[in-house]
């Protein structure tokens, strides 16, 4: 009869969880993805020239590329203090956290505890006349009311046989590396904003002593024409107008200035410090020759930009997310156990083996009706997972234009440098005949001022196309993955 008993008891056990095996079965599919953008990215940036996968300045270190040693201590400082930079080194150990976590979980969970308690039966219960029929030893009968101690070791395990619990810690894995590649795509931007803050500094400084040439220039017009004035050969006008043009520059003097000054505290700011002078040297800005950028081919993007690495990761933590939330329709098998001691009066806890107690419990469960929660589950990741190749594929396009354009943004801005250049020249040379010609009252005030004003916005123009010049470079390199080695 028991053997029958036992028979039966298996086939049900055996029904259940072939039940459970069956209703997994009907888990959803999760969307099959396509990168595309990744397997069509072209061979070269300009399809008219041919690029040498040879050189790539993205792979330069930032001390190598950068040579101003002001520039490098400016931007050493930066990597130390910067909030942003710490803010992001504080994600990375928020991943690294959730990395221990989900490995614990492939790992029994130990506990140990004690407890007291006291419990009366009613004496017309199964229970109560159970206790009071009883003796525990011959002539002592059980205590009423019943008191129980008891203290030892617990354990619950999840055992991972769909590994889903190993996909979550991959998953994990994945994202903790998106973050540190999200890290290095913060240094390359925080490197690159230094250079170009310094640059504009230095661009700044060099337009100040432009405005103060100018300004002597208007000083030495204003004495000529009040000359010329008391000896008949200008007018009043002249006179006036001489002085309205050196308080324009005067006062766009002082503009500059303030420009100056929030330049040096937003630069201070990227160095994570409170407003103090920036040292630097103007005198060699306007002889500054850019260093020579190589850009490799487009393929390299993939491996030297940390913003493509990251969210080529996010991508993969996404699928590794949707094979972990499909496999929450399938049966898991928990095992929890306890050993330990147990008795209704202290004393008898040292008594063994009479006080010793375990338990042992494997169950098989999964979902088969009311699914409702663990399908959002499963869609949200599943959309996730297409909105991070979105994401991947925006970055690699993004990427490849950033280096297209400034490539061309670099061969034009050289062509305005050089006919800026030209232009200054022709109006410096022109600014001595006007003023030579006004001397001799050969030439009214006008034709100076304009001469003048010519000059001046020349030469403003010719120092915004060096910072440009020396910043495209700066953004290239950026766009090419450099920065953060």
């Amino acid at each position: 009869m028991n053997t029958m008993e036992n028979s039966k008891t298996k086939n049900i056990i055996a029904a259940i969880a072939l039940s459970l095996v069956l209703a997994s079965c009907k888990a959803p599919m999760a969307t099959v993805i396509k990168d595309e953008v990744k397997q069509n990215i072209p061979q070269n940036f300009n399809q008219e020239e041919q690029q040498d996968a040879n050189n790539n300045s993205g792979t330069t270190p930032w001390r190598q590329f950068f040579t101003d040693p002001n520039l490098v201590s400016l931007i050493e400082t930066a990597l130390k203090n910067n909030q942003e930079l710490m803010i992001t080194l504080q994600e990375i150990e928020i991943a690294k956290s959730g990395v221990l976590a989900k490995k614990g979980r492939l790992t029994p969970t130990v506990s140990a505890g004690i407890g007291a308690g006291l419990k009366k039966a009613g004496r017309y219960t199964s229970e109560g006349a159970g206790d009071a029929t009883t003796q525990i030893e011959p002539g002592r009968e059980m205590p009423d009311p019943l008191g129980n101690f008891e203290g030892g070791l617990m354990a619950n395990w999840e055992i991972d046989i769909w590994k889903k619990l190993r996909t979550e810690k991959e998953s994990a894995v994945a994202h903790y590396l998106s973050t540190v590649e999200g890290k290095n795509f913060v240094l390359s931007n925080l490197i690159e904003e230094v250079a170009d803050n310094y640059y504009e500094l230095l661009a700044l400084d060099n337009q100040l002593d432009i405005i103060q040439q100018y300004i002597k220039l208007q000083q030495r017009a204003l004495e000529i024409s009040k000359i010329q004035k008391e000896a008949a050969a200008a007018t009043e006008l002249a006179v006036k107008k001489f002085e309205a043009e050196l308080a324009k520059s005067k006062a766009s003097e002082y503009t500059i200035r303030q420009q100056i000054t929030e330049k040096e505290n937003e630069i201070n700011a990227l160095l994570g410090r409170y407003p103090q002078p920036i040292v630097r040297t103007k005198e060699n800005f306007m002889s500054t020759i850019p260093p020579t950028v190589y850009t490799g081919i487009p393929s390299q993007l993939l491996a030297n930009r940390p913003d493509i690495k990251q969210a080529e990761l996010e991508l993969k933590a996404s699928k590794l997310d949707v094979e972990a939330a499909r496999k929450e329709f399938y049966p898991s098998l928990e095992i929890s156990a306890t050993l330990g001691l147990e008795a209704f009066k202290p004393s008898y806890l040292v008594k063994m083996p009479e006080s010793i107690a375990y338990n042992l419990v494997g169950e098989l469960a999964g979902p088969l009706i009311n699914k409702s929660a663990i399908k959002a589950n499963f869609q949200t990741a599943d959309a996730k997972q297409v909105q991070a190749l979105y994401e991947y594929d925006k970055t690699i396009l993004n990427a490849y234009l950033d280096v297209a354009n400034m490539m061309s943004k670099i061969k034009n801005i050289d062509q305005y440098y050089q006919l800026k250049s030209q232009e200054t020249k022709a109006l410096d040379q022109s600014i001595d005949i006007a003023n030579q010609l006004f001397r001799n009252s050969r030439a009214d005030y006008l034709e100076v001022l304009l001469n003048q004003r010519d000059a001046l916005d020349a030469k403003m123009e010719l120092i915004e196309a060096k910072q440009k010049q020396l910043s495209t470079v700066v953004d290239i390199y950026k766009s090419l993955g450099g920065g953060w080695k």
